[in-house]
């Protein structure tokens, strides 16, 4: 009841404060230029000029010959200028002089990304979130051919039961944690640990499958779900929900205990609430109740006041919740810190 009552006093808080973030602030140290060199994103460039790095495309101004704006170079330059007072972001591409008729090879670099991909890479795919009894309900491995205990790539499996031959590709999961509204403890959905990768050699009850890929040991129990294609984004435009929003982290992705800069977490907002692939949320850091030892009132506490404690980026939405990036962590993050509209 207690953890209920500083979770509903944060959201009062947090809702007086909502302020449409339409005001394009520059960052007081920013320079008035910037050459783009290789292992930069666009959000570090930004946060070199703005307050607010997830309002760059507000201000992002390419050169006409610049098909993409948001396609820049290593070389290129950021150049900081005023329009009718308001700021603008220009790409200015170095130019080439030609000495002489003469064919010039040279490799083309590659875009640099709005965020940092290897960080989030591994989560496009899996692992994913799964509704109650959707994996209850999937075909599972009940046996190894040449009786293994477990199986790894290049083994044979046994499943109950595939009888549908039109699909071949399978990936193997194991149920992981519950997925809880952090608030009313409601369940949102379940983690789907990725195990591996199996191909349909026969139908069947049992079927019979060859794994060719695994990230994990194989086990009997282990749940089969056929190969979706989906489409994975591969670029990002960070910006503002254009609504209140309100959730917590609910969990850590891999089990890591601290959470930091490029962290990825999963919060217990998804597509049912609102939230779009590239929304950019504050998390804020829950206040404590400290004991008050001066007082004369014995066992008398004050609740601490909560505090801004960084940025995250949705990259990947499912129904009732989202995998995100942290991106930028000014204090230690924390399981429950909760995530607003900046």
């Amino acid at each position: 009841m207690m953890t209920l009552r500083i979770l509903t006093g944060l959201w009062l808080l947090l809702l007086s404060n909502f302020v449409a973030a339409d005001e394009i602030e520059l960052n007081p140290g920013h320079p008035e230029t910037y050459t783009v060199v290789k292992g930069d994103t666009l959000w570090e460039i930004a946060a070199r000029f703005l307050q607010n790095p997830w309002q760059w495309p507000e201000i992002w101004h390419g050169n006409p010959q610049i098909r993409n704006p948001h396609w820049i170079y290593p070389g290129d330059l950021i150049a900081l200028s005023y329009v009718d007072g308001k700021p603008r972001l220009q790409v200015e591409r170095p130019s080439e002089v030609r000495l002489s008729p003469q064919i010039r090879v040279s490799p083309i670099e590659q875009a640099i990304p709005v965020i940092p991909m290897n960080a989030i890479r591994p989560f496009l795919t899996h692992p994913k979130v799964v509704n109650t009894g959707e994996l209850d309900q999937a075909p599972y491995l009940v046996d190894f051919a040449g009786e293994h205990v477990v199986g790894g790539a290049g083994d044979r499996i046994y499943v109950r039961a595939i009888d549908d031959d039109k699909t071949a590709g399978y990936m193997i999961f194991r149920p992981g944690q519950a997925y809880r509204d952090a608030e009313t403890g409601e369940i949102l959905g379940y983690e789907a640990l990725y195990v591996a990768d199996a191909e349909l050699q026969n139908t069947g009850d049992p079927a019979t499958l060859l794994l060719t890929a695994t990230d994990r040991e194989t086990l009997i129990g282990d749940r089969l779900l056929p190969i979706e294609q989906e489409k994975v984004q591969v670029r990002y435009e960070p910006h503002a929900p254009a609504k209140p929003i309100q959730g917590h982290i609910i969990s850590v992705v891999d089990g890591v205990t601290q959470i930091g800069q490029y962290q990825v977490v999963v919060i217990d907002r998804g597509v049912a609430d609102g939230i779009e692939t590239g929304h950019v949320l504050e998390i804020y850091q829950s206040g404590r109740t400290q004991r008050d030892v001066v007082s004369r009132r014995s066992g008398e506490a004050v609740n601490l006041p909560h505090e801004k404690a960084g940025l995250l980026m949705v990259f990947r939405p499912f129904e009732r919740v989202s995998f995100a990036l942290v991106m930028k962590s000014t204090r230690a993050v924390h399981l429950l810190d909760a995530v607003q509209t900046p």
